[in-house]
C-alpha cells in the first residue's frame, strides 16, 4: 500500500499543489477540489493544526520599549529641523509582544516550511501593490485554530461531497474546516 497519491504529477509540482492547496484551506476555512487531493491535503492540515493545538500556549509575554516615529493626523511623519536638515521625530513606546519558547518556535518553523506567504489585497485597492498586507498563517493557527480545537482530538476537517465535475467526472468534494 502506498504512502500518499501521487495525483498525476511530478513530485515538485504535487508537492507544490498541496502546499497551495494547505494555504488555502488555512486562510479561507474551506476549498472545492477533488475527493483524491482532498483527502491528501487533510493529512498535512490536520498535523499542522495538532502541531499549533498542542503549542497554543507555549510563550511568554515581555514588555520592550521602542522608538516609533510620530505621526500627524493624517498619518504622515512628523519632522523637525535641526542643524538645517529636516529629521523625523520619534517617540518612545512601550510595548507588550510574544516571546515563544524554543519548542514552539521549532513548530513555527515547521509550519512555516509547509505554508506559502500570503498577502491580502484591499477590495478598493485591487491590481495595486500599495496598502497589501501579508497575512500571518502561523499567527492564526496558534491563537485562532489552537484555542478552537484545543479540546478536540484530531478530525478538524469535514470532507462533503458535492458530486462530479462536468469536465472529467472526477468526484469535487468541499474540504472545510470543522
Amino acid at each position: 500500500m502506498a504512502k500518499y497519491r501521487k495525483l498525476g504529477r511530478t513530485s515538485s509540482q504535487r508537492k507544490a499543489l498541496l502546499r497551495n492547496q494547505v494555504t488555502a484551506l488555512l486562510q479561507h476555512g474551506k476549498i472545492v477540489t477533488t475527493e483524491a487531493r482532498a483527502k491528501e491535503v487533510r493529512k498535512i492540515a490536520e498535523r499542522l493544526i495538532a502541531m499549533a493545538t498542542k503549542e497554543r500556549d507555549n510563550f511568554e509575554l515581555v514588555k520592550v520599549t521602542a522608538k516609533v516615529p510620530m505621526k500627524d493626523k493624517d498619518g504622515k511623519r512628523v519632522k523637525e529641523v535641526v542643524d538645517g536638515k529636516k529629521v523625523t521625530k520619534f517617540e518612545n513606546v512601550e510595548k507588550e509582544i510574544k516571546k515563544d519558547m524554543p519548542s514552539r518556535m521549532h513548530v513555527r518553523r515547521q509550519i512555516l516550511r509547509v505554508l506559502y506567504p500570503v498577502v491580502s489585497v484591499p477590495q478598493e485597492a485591487a491590481g495595486r501593490k500599495r496598502n497589501t498586507k501579508e497575512v500571518d498563517l502561523v499567527a492564526k493557527l496558534f491563537d485562532e485554530y489552537g484555542p478552537k480545537y484545543a479540546d478536540r482530538n484530531g478530525g478538524y476537517t469535514r470532507i462533503v461531497k458535492i458530486g462530479p465535475r462536468k469536465g472529467d467526472a472526477a468526484m469535487e468534494v468541499i474540504l472545510e474546516l470543522v
